[in-house]
């Protein structure tokens, strides 16, 4: 790689970590191509990305960037897992790779929103139900107490209804 290539990469890599709502930086140490390979559609297909990065580059891109100093936990083979969107599908199918896969990749260190998480706590995000799933218990959430005062409300109006019923008929048998 030439020097203007270099340049390219870093201004490429810095764009997808401004750009990315959470990456992983992962260790592939032990995983054989077919196992990669089987790793990146299982992201692409999730619509998460996977780089292997050169440390001195990655490190290099992070300097313009407000994020926390991770720049550290870049040694030895070192991937990154950017996910755009949402940073639970990525954890998730890092975390599920992983299960099945004795461990590989090893997650060295996450960065989501911003904020710096060890791999205990990415394994604790990949554990969270999907966004639509977590958006519907919401709605379910805030509109159970509205159906049952509208129920409440049907009721008292309901009763009002026959007691005037019933005093009409009173009225008209005297």
């Amino acid at each position: 790689m030439n020097r203007d290539e270099k340049q390219a990469f870093v201004e490429e890599l810095q764009s997808k970590l401004t750009d990315a709502n959470a990456f992983y930086l992962t260790d592939f140490t032990g995983m054989n191509v077919k196992q990669m390979t089987e790793f990146r559609s299982r992201l692409r297909q999730q619509g998460v990305e996977y780089m292997v990065v050169k440390n001195t580059l990655a490190r290099r891109a992070l300097e313009g960037l407000e994020l926390p100093d991770v720049a550290g936990f870049f040694s030895g083979p070192t991937g990154l897992v950017i996910g755009r969107e949402d940073a639970v599908t990525a954890a998730k199918v890092l975390s599920d790779f992983a299960k099945e896969f004795d461990d590989k990749p090893a997650v060295k260190l996450g960065v989501v929103e911003r904020q710096k998480i060890q791999p205990d706590e990415i394994k604790r995000l990949a554990d969270l139900p999907p966004r639509e799933v977590l958006l519907a218990q919401l709605a379910g959430g805030l509109q159970a107490p509205m159906v049952r005062l509208a129920g409440g409300m049907q009721n008292l109006i309901a009763g009002l209804a026959r007691a005037i019923e019933g005093l009409r008929q009173q009225r008209e048998s005297e």
